[in-house]
């Protein structure tokens, strides 16, 4: 039998063991930062469809929602949800729900980079199985313009968060709370401006009944002002139809094998 003392790691060795994590999550870092440079540079601000200049959206008609659910309690598998809705009438005509093993670490700030690579690969799989069902536009659970991951799928993207990322000082929150009590009726909106002077997205009172704003932000290739709309057109409740029915579709998924298992 071996001594189970033989199997203890020396304080020293531990240490050592967390100090080489420390550095390697540190490079991982540093290599994140750097990519997140190269995709904001690569990143279009702006309209770029003939679809988006026109007020109705003429053109568009199909759209995309993408969304992670995390089992109870446990936060290395997920079921990664693509669906794709009809537009302006907002019915599902396609969906594909998929469990996935999320290895790489979560740290504030890039959240993409752990789980827009699931995402990425569900719509590859989408224009394999039917090109015609590929959406021009794809709305993500989060802050677009603060991951700029939409660049990698050469889509135009939306980001519609319900919790504010505060980065670049965005707005002190006593302020914010004064300005989310003027937005009174559904389409009421403000800007959001960091410390550097730019507006990085619009908090939205998406509809009547909803009492707390979502934020909005442009991942690529489409305008703040075009983002903003789309996502109005797009909201029966306070979140937009693309991402909740891809929230129903991974959490009914999901359910379904807890059941059976």
């Amino acid at each position: 039998m071996v001594d189970p003392r033989l199997l203890r790691r020396s304080p020293s060795t531990m240490a050592a063991t967390r100090e080489g994590e420390s550095q390697e999550q540190e490079l991982l870092l540093r290599q994140w930062e750097r990519q997140q440079i190269e995709l904001k540079q690569q990143m279009i601000d702006h309209d770029t469809e003939d679809w988006q200049s026109n007020e109705g959206f003429e053109g568009l008609e199909r759209i995309g929602g993408v969304d992670l659910s995390y089992i109870k309690g446990d936060e290395v598998n997920a079921c990664s949800s693509l669906v794709v809705l009809t537009y302006p009438d907002l019915k599902v005509v396609y969906e594909e729900c998929k469990m996935i093993c999320l290895n790489t670490p979560y740290i504030p700030g890039f959240l993409a980079f752990r789980e827009t690579p699931s995402l990425e690969e569900a719509l590859s799989r989408l224009q394999v199985k039917d090109p015609s069902l590929v959406p021009q536009v794809i709305f993500a659970d989060g802050n677009g313009i603060l991951h700029h991951r939409g660049v990698l799928t050469d889509l135009p993207c939306v980001g519609v968060a319900k919790n504010l990322l505060y980065v670049d000082g965005l707005e002190e929150k006593n302020l914010l709370k004064e300005k989310v009590k003027d937005l009174q009726k559904g389409g009421n909106a403000f800007s959001l401006t960091g410390n550097s002077g730019k507006v990085l997205g619009m908090a939205l009172k998406s509809c009547e009944k909803s009492t707390k704003p979502i934020y909005v932000s442009v991942g690529h290739r489409i305008s703040l002002d075009t983002a903003l709309r789309l996502t109005h057109s797009c909201c029966k409740y306070r979140v937009p139809e693309p991402i909740r029915q891809a929230d129903i579709k991974s959490r009914e998924y999901i359910r379904g094998r807890v059941n059976t298992s």
